[in-house]
């Protein structure tokens, strides 16, 4: 990168001499010695601190130092690409990983969605199962109280009908049936309801 002296830094920055040597005593414009012992300061380092005023340098520079001039006014501006172009690089870089961070946060997110809906419908079909046994459960227990209270009827009236005389033979099987049918239906129905609450057990859990 090209080298000025105090007073071409000046007509570049559009500055004072006087400013440019105070930022280089006070340390913030960095410099260099040349093999003179004079003091130069890189272009690069104006543009960081003061900027470049192109159309300063127009103006003041003289004919005899135009071509210099252009060649110091090139320079910067390739520097001054160089930088925006690493700075794009950078910035695209880092668009590129936030995109795919919040593509891969997507994905799981929809991952997510799909088993959420996934159990939500595996859930709601077991507790309909299970509300359908139980109403088909609830039915069967109606149906059986309502056959003990004919039974308990049943035999309320052979006991009040003739205390003395004894049940018939067809009463008494007729009454001995019914109440081994009633027997049965009730083991059934309980093991319908323990079958019924070990699987309400395994849908809730």
């Amino acid at each position: 990168m090209a080298k000025v002296g105090a007073q071409r830094a000046a007509i570049l920055t559009g500055k004072s001499k006087s400013t440019i040597q105070r930022a280089m005593n006070s340390g913030k414009l960095s410099f260099e010695l040349d093999q003179n012992k004079r003091r130069v300061i890189d272009v690069s380092e104006l543009e960081r601190v003061f900027g470049i005023k192109q159309q300063n340098v127009a103006t003041s520079t003289p004919p005899a130092e135009t071509s210099g001039t252009q060649e110091i006014i090139a320079a910067v501006e390739k520097e001054r690409m160089t930088m925006q172009i690493k700075m794009l690089e950078q910035q695209l870089s880092v668009s590129d990983e936030r995109l795919s961070d919040l593509t891969d946060q997507r994905d799981k997110w929809e991952k997510q969605a799909s088993q959420i809906l996934i159990t939500s419908q595996y859930s709601q079909k077991q507790a309909e199962e299970l509300r359908a046994q139980i109403k088909e459960r609830e039915d069967r227990a109606r149906q059986r109280r309502l056959q003990n209270a004919q039974v308990q009827n049943a035999q309320k009236s052979v006991k009040g009908s003739k205390a003395a005389r004894p049940p018939t033979g067809h009463d008494a099987k007729r009454l001995n049936e019914k109440m081994k049918k009633l027997k049965a239906e009730n083991e059934n129905a309980a093991d319908y309801s323990s079958s019924v609450f070990r699987f309400w057990k395994r849908a809730k859990s």
